[in-house]
């Protein structure tokens, strides 16, 4: 585990000081020209480069492991769901700003929200039942709420995490509208990616269980990628369990699938489907006899 005094002492080694003339140019507002002079591992051209693509995988891989790691945490509880729900304040702003402008349109959007706003207070209801769970816990028995990192579902989980002063992760992505951490994951615990494939390896390697709250492309692709994992062996059983009844029965027929062969009927048993919170976490505790 690297300590306080490893850091420093990397910061005064010689190494540094590839790093100290980029901040150099930086400072002065000079642009990065290439140079085949400058060490490979400090030269930004380089580590940009197509051929080094693997390179790059393996510090996104690297990075978060080790913080992770440094942090103690061997367990986690991941929670997928839409970026687009609103916590119901926010909701409740929105409808009052609506009905006082008096547009159809942006009333029904605002109606809408307030709606949904009840998949964010399951969620970090969900996130505080986890969390007080582990507050008294020893560091290798605890399970830590891991999210996306961004809005909506992802915040609600983290924060309610927070609601219990409990860290919790946040497994954010790069994306061409920009994509910043929510405020209720524990700083040194928020980690950014570029590869959404080193995002999603990152979220299954520590899982001890995988909640899908209602959300859109993003959460059926991470839902169905563990969920093949799963049932082709590739990742070993974990309870993966959709919150929100209504919403995934009307989303996913999967008797269509056993019906038409193109999964096996146990393959149904591989997840659950839930109503709310409490049940979700009672499907985890009684998995694992918490």
């Amino acid at each position: 585990m690297e300590t306080t005094e490893d850091i420093k002492d990397s910061a005064r080694s010689p190494l540094a000081d590839a790093w100290a003339e980029l901040q150099a140019h930086a400072d002065r507002g000079e642009p990065l020209q290439p140079d085949a002079y400058r060490l490979a591992f400090a030269d930004p051209e380089f580590l940009l480069r197509r051929e080094t693509r693997g390179i790059r995988f393996q510090l996104e891989l690297l990075k978060p492991d080790l913080g992770l790691r440094a942090a103690g945490i061997e367990s986690t509880v991941v929670v997928y769901g839409s970026a687009r729900f609103v916590s119901p304040e926010q909701a409740g702003e929105r409808l009052a700003a609506a009905r006082a402008s008096g547009d159809a349109e942006a009333l029904r959007l605002a109606e809408r929200a307030v709606r949904n706003a009840r998949h964010y207070e399951a969620a970090r209801e969900f996130g505080r039942l986890v969390a007080t769970h582990s507050l008294r816990l020893p560091p290798e028995e605890k399970l830590t709420i891991c999210t996306g990192g961004g809005p909506g579902v992802m915040e609600a989980a983290n924060r309610g995490a927070h609601d219990v002063g409990v860290p919790s992760i946040g497994l954010n992505i790069a994306l061409p509208h920009e994509q910043s951490g929510n405020p209720y994951v524990t700083r040194e615990l928020s980690f950014k990616f570029h590869y959404f494939a080193l995002r999603k390896m990152h979220f299954m390697m520590r899982a001890k269980a995988l909640v899908a709250f209602p959300g859109g492309f993003g959460t059926l692709d991470e839902l169905f990628e563990v969920l093949t994992l799963v049932q082709t062996r590739k990742a070993k059983p974990v309870p993966i369990v959709l919150c929100g009844r209504d919403y995934w029965n009307r989303l996913l027929h999967w008797e269509v699938l056993v019906e038409e062969g193109a999964i096996s009927p146990e393959d149904l048993t591989l997840f659950h489907v839930v109503d709310g919170p409490s049940e979700a976490w009672e499907i985890i505790r009684e998995f694992y006899k918490l």
